[in-house]
């Protein structure tokens, strides 16, 4: 029988990378990694712990972007993990001018109830920042 075990990586299509990559650095703290793939393209990935997010551009090609069958920009939800307060979590966006869409609240997350803040990213993704209690 076949067990996943992790999520390597994950790909979200940007409407503008350099925009998503500063967002990504400068809100959530994740540090920029670019990279020449096989076709000579500069491809861009955020990192944080031991995970990784690319940004690929909404207008590539499938050529060099094998990808979704139905690429979108903004379609994305993902829940990203901190041990700051959700108090600290929220006070941090605020400082950076980020619109929080609703929080501190609690939700169901993989191990446990999370107190989560959700925000949008320069696209449109909402971006959930929880903690475990």
């Amino acid at each position: 029988m076949l067990i996943i075990e992790a999520i390597d990586h994950i790909v979200i299509n940007v409407g503008d990378v350099e925009l998503s990559a500063n967002w990504y650095e400068q809100i959530l703290g994740m540090a920029r990694v670019d990279q020449r793939a096989a076709s000579g393209e500069i491809r861009t990935s955020m990192m944080f712990g031991a995970n990784k997010i690319n940004l690929r551009p909404i207008g590539a090609s499938q050529d060099s972007w094998f990808t979704a069958r139905s690429p979108e920009v903004g379609s994305e939800d993902l829940c990203f993990l901190t041990m700051a307060d959700p108090a600290a979590v929220a006070h941090h966006f605020k400082t950076h001018d980020v619109e929080i869409i609703t929080g501190p609240v609690t939700k169901a997350g993989a191990r446990s109830p999370i107190e989560s803040v959700y925000v949008r990213d320069p696209d449109g993704n909402l971006i959930e920042v929880s903690s475990y209690r």
